[in-house]
């Protein structure tokens, strides 16, 4: 009874986001910018496994093609806007 009524998928995901914000911060040591980035990309890509799966239940739906086609396309959307940012401020498109 009490194993239905505890959210231990739930304390698990929140315990693992607090870990992989911790883990984040070692860009704060002194360390090579490459070694950071590959850090922060790492455990960006995992929390954001982690509030999908754990939080928004993603696996759980019926219908999983379009919930993978919809998270597809919202990357799609993302890194166009990000990449478009850097062409255009960063490269210097606009000079």
């Amino acid at each position: 009874m009490l194993k239905q009524l505890f959210p231990i998928k739930h304390v698990a995901g929140y315990i693992s986001s607090l870990v992989l914000s911790a883990v984040a911060l070692v860009v704060l040591l002194d360390i090579p910018a490459g070694s950071k980035m590959a850090i922060l990309l790492v455990t960006a890509i995992l929390q954001a496994a982690v509030q999908l799966m754990l939080f928004m239940h993603v696996g759980e739906s019926e219908d999983k093609k379009s919930v993978y086609i919809n998270i597809a396309y919202a990357l799609f959307v993302a890194l166009v806007t990000i990449l478009g940012t850097l062409y255009i401020f960063v490269w210097g498109w606009y000079s």
